[in-house]
């Protein structure tokens, strides 16, 4: 059910606000300007969240990009969380998850033919991917860029604003860190032109999606969308024989591998293909260490045959290449491909909204629309000016 993974830990709610008022202070300063945002001629799509932990944010991202890329040249923007470099790179040929991320290297991957950076600061990031603002400006043929993890980072103002809330921990219900997992006041959601409640399981009734568009309490320029996981088959990382998720022995052992925020929703989705599920669990982003290595052979041999171990694709990032994996495991080791599915029959909607938008924002729009503007009003033409692209008033 809804909001079934959310713990409150009341004896932190002290904190709590004091967490609140630091937040609201920060809000307050974008909203007064003495914090600045900045806007840019190339469309910006931002998607994320304002809880702690995985909303399912690189599915989302993954479908936007599949949308996006038969009709425009895209880039995906990330911070690239724990990576060991600094500054904007690009991701090429010789990229790793210690140069630009386990996400990032993940998108770059799956999706070669589109670009990927990743950049501590937003602004720079897309300066240096459209030229926009540099004193040496180069002519660009990104048509779109689609900023990962980036609800919350102010300092752009995106075309559209996509907000992911977690059906099993819906923000109406958490509260603000630490006694929840909320990284801003429930205001926030105000921001999104688009809500999407993911990670719905397939048997809500039309009643549930009732209450949930009641409680979500969005205004009239909001959207709404629902949207569940839906799996692929297992593929080996190393050199496992093929499998079939269908075909699997309900007495299998699977090890569940998993280095993400909330693994829960995976070890929920696989109990029905095995009665002997054993999660062996890891942090956010974790960096697997000799140690580690050791604990996932040893747990893998501790289990009676048949026997695999099934692992996520951002953990696929960072267990390949790893020294110390027994042969055992190596054999028995698979990734599982997730990718986005809209229900209600949103997807047309959704997508409607997405490609709308980025061709009527994108660059040839524009300079056809700036033309006419030009022959139209130039007698009292007052030069270039920032144009700020928004969602809202299309």
């Amino acid at each position: 059910m809804e909001g079934d993974f959310i713990k409150i830990n009341k004896w932190l709610r002290p904190l709590s606000w004091v967490y609140g008022l630091v937040v609201a202070l920060r809000n307050a300063m974008f909203e007064m300007g003495l914090l600045r945002s900045h806007s840019f001629k190339t469309p910006v799509l931002a998607v994320g969240n304002i809880t702690v932990g995985g909303t399912g944010k690189t599915p989302h991202v993954e479908y936007l990009v599949e949308l996006l890329k038969k009709e425009f040249r895209v880039a995906v923007l990330s911070r690239g969380y724990k990576r060991k470099t600094k500054g904007f790179l690009i991701a090429d040929k010789k990229a790793t998850e210690r140069s630009i991320g386990d996400e990032p290297l993940q998108m770059h991957l799956k999706h070669p033919d589109i670009v990927v950076a990743v950049d501590r600061s937003r602004c720079n990031g897309i300066r240096q991917l459209t030229g926009e603002g540099l004193e040496m400006e180069h002519d660009s043929n990104i048509d779109v860029i689609l900023l990962d993890d980036a609800f919350q980072h102010r300092y752009v103002i995106p075309g559209i604003n996509i907000l992911l809330v977690d059906y099993h921990r819906l923000i109406m219900y958490d509260e603000l860190l630490p006694a929840g997992r909320l990284r801003e006041p429930l205001s926030g959601k105000n921001r999104a032109d688009i809500v999407v409640v993911t990670k719905c399981p397939s048997s809500l009734k039309p009643m549930d999606f009732r209450v949930i568009t009641k409680q979500m309490a969005l205004f009239p320029y909001q959207h709404l969308f629902f949207s569940s996981l839906k799996y692929g088959q297992p593929s080996p990382l190393f050199n496992a024989p093929p499998i079939d998720m269908n075909s699997i022995d309900k007495y299998t052992n699977i090890v569940v591998l998993t280095g993400i925020a909330s693994p829960d929703q995976l070890i929920t989705d696989l109990q029905p293909y095995s009665e002997k599920l054993r999660p062996l669990t890891f942090g956010d982003h974790h960096r697997f260490s000799k140690r580690d290595v050791e604990k996932i052979n040893r747990t893998f041999d501790s289990l009676e045959k048949p026997k695999i171990i099934i692992t996520t694709e951002k953990d696929a990032t960072r267990l390949n290449g790893l020294e110390g994996l027994s042969d055992d495991v190596r054999r028995a080791l698979y990734v599982l491909p997730v990718e986005v599915a809209f229900m209600l029959d949103q997807q047309e909607d959704f997508n409607k909204n997405i490609i709308g938008y980025v061709r009527k924002n994108s660059r040839n729009s524009i300079l056809v629309k700036d033309e006419d503007d030009n022959n139209s009003q130039d007698s009292y033409n007052t030069g270039n000016r920032t144009r700020t692209i928004s969602f809202r008033n299309n």
